[in-house]
Formats: C-alpha cells, sequence, structure tokens
C-alpha cells in the first residue's frame, strides 16, 4: 500500500475512496484528504490545507462522544473515575493504536523530511491524524455517523478500560506492583521536543537501570502514565 502515495491525482482519488469504503461511513473524500494532509507536506506544497483544524474539531467531538457514553454506561460511576476512564480512551497512544489498525501511516501526506525519519508511525502523528479524520466524518454525516464509528472502533477500549478499575492511575499501579516485587521504586525520565504551542512529551520509566516503559504525551502526565501503562503490562507479563 506504501506505494499508493507516489500515484498521481485520479490514483489518490482511489486510495481515498478505498480508504472511505474500509471506515464504513459516508465521507467527503476532499475533507478526507485534508485530514490525511500533514503541516509538513502542505508547507512544501505552497501552503495547502493541512489538517490540523480538523485535528481540533475531531478532538472536541470524540471527547463530547465517548463522555456521553462513559455516562450512559456508567450510571453510578462518580465523575473522577469517569474522568479517568475518559483519559484512558481519548490519549495520544489510544489514537494510534485506532490509526494503526487502520493503517492511516499509508495514507499519509507528509513533507519529505517527515517521511524518511519515520513519521507514518510517529504515536503523535497518527493520533492527530486520527482526530482530524473524526472531524471529517463528523463534517461528513453528522453527530450520529461520528458517533457509529467512535463506537466501532473505540467501543472495545471503553469495555477494557472499566475492567480495569483502579488500574487506570498507572503509575499508582506501578507503584504498587513493583513494591509488591521488592523491585524498589519506578523512576520517570522526561524529555519534550516541538515548539512551546506545541510540545511532545517522551518518557521513560525505569526500574533500577532498565527501561521498562516508554510513553509519548502532550504533556508530562499522559507520557508517564502511558509508559507507566506499559511498564506495568511488562511486570505482568514477567510474573510467574
Amino acid at each position: 500500500m506504501n506505494n499508493w502515495r507516489n500515484r498521481s491525482e485520479r490514483g489518490r482519488e482511489e486510495i481515498l475512496t478505498h480508504l472511505a469504503a474500509s471506515l464504513g461511513v459516508p465521507l467527503d473524500l476532499a475533507l478526507l484528504n485534508q485530514a490525511l494532509t500533514h503541516r509538513s507536506y502542505a508547507y512544501e506544497h505552497g501552503g495547502l490545507p493541512h489538517n490540523e483544524r480538523l485535528e481540533f474539531l475531531g478532538d472536541a467531538v470524540l471527547g463530547v462522544l465517548v463522555t456521553d457514553t462513559l455516562y450512559r454506561t456508567f450510571p453510578d460511576l462518580p465523575e473522577g473515575q469517569l474522568a479517568k476512564l475518559r483519559a484512558a480512551v481519548v490519549n495520544s497512544r489510544a489514537l494510534a493504536d485506532v490509526a494503526r489498525e487502520l493503517d492511516l501511516g499509508a495514507y499519509l501526506l507528509l513533507g519529505r523530511g517527515e517521511d524518511t525519519t519515520g513519521g507514518r508511525d510517529k504515536p503523535s502523528i497518527l493520533a492527530d491524524a486520527m482526530e482530524a479524520v473524526i472531524g471529517a466524518i463528523y463534517l461528513s454525516g453528522g453527530i450520529g455517523v461520528a458517533g457509529d464509528l467512535i463506537q466501532d472502533r473505540f467501543g472495545p477500549l471503553i469495555e477494557i478500560s472499566a475492567e480495569l478499575g483502579a488500574g487506570l492511575d498507572w503509575k499508582t499501579s506501578l507503584q504498587e506492583a513493583a513494591a509488591s516485587a521488592d523491585l524498589g521504586l519506578p523512576e520517570y525520565l522526561v524529555s519534550n521536543t516541538g515548539p512551546d504551542h506545541e510540545k511532545e512529551f517522551y518518557a521513560q520509566v525505569r526500574l533500577g537501570a532498565e527501561v521498562i516503559g516508554e510513553g509519548w504525551g502532550r504533556s508530562k502526565k499522559l507520557a508517564e502514565q502511558q509508559a507507566a501503562e506499559v511498564a506495568y503490562a511488562h511486570l505482568a507479563k514477567s510474573d510467574p
């Protein structure tokens, strides 16, 4: 599929039609194309429309629909637990995972630099593209159609997250698991890249000298939580 991005404009339309069909929802192909256009590509091609406005819209649509689903599905949960459930679903890692399931990376229009440095599998780029696609779906078919897609693609994650209960606070869960195994306290190392208004944070979590989890996010807190989630799964897998 990767060679599709090098075809003609007509070929691009065929690609988008294929993706729209796999999504199973009505979609304006021009909007879908914009949702998959990274700013690096837009700047290299004379300032084409890119996906950041659609990403902004899709983020809001996803947040409202996931919140509505949680509110109706779990009528007895307090606000704090609902917020943790939502954060487990509406985050960069979850969005990037769904984008990978849809193979969105193969459809992206990226600048040469991003393309050659692994941008098609970069979590932040995939997460942003997924939100932009949700925005395009909302504009094409309305809130009901966007809700159908979100239920289809994010519903299983909502169910899994609900079963985790207190495990949604991954840093606390990791600390408790490490203490139980007499492994000491986890240590977090966080760095960031990008301009002040668009920083991406990268976190590593270590036990002793070993890195056992990595995470990315738009805030230090999100990156640490994702790293802790990976580390917790690592400990659970290695526990006899």
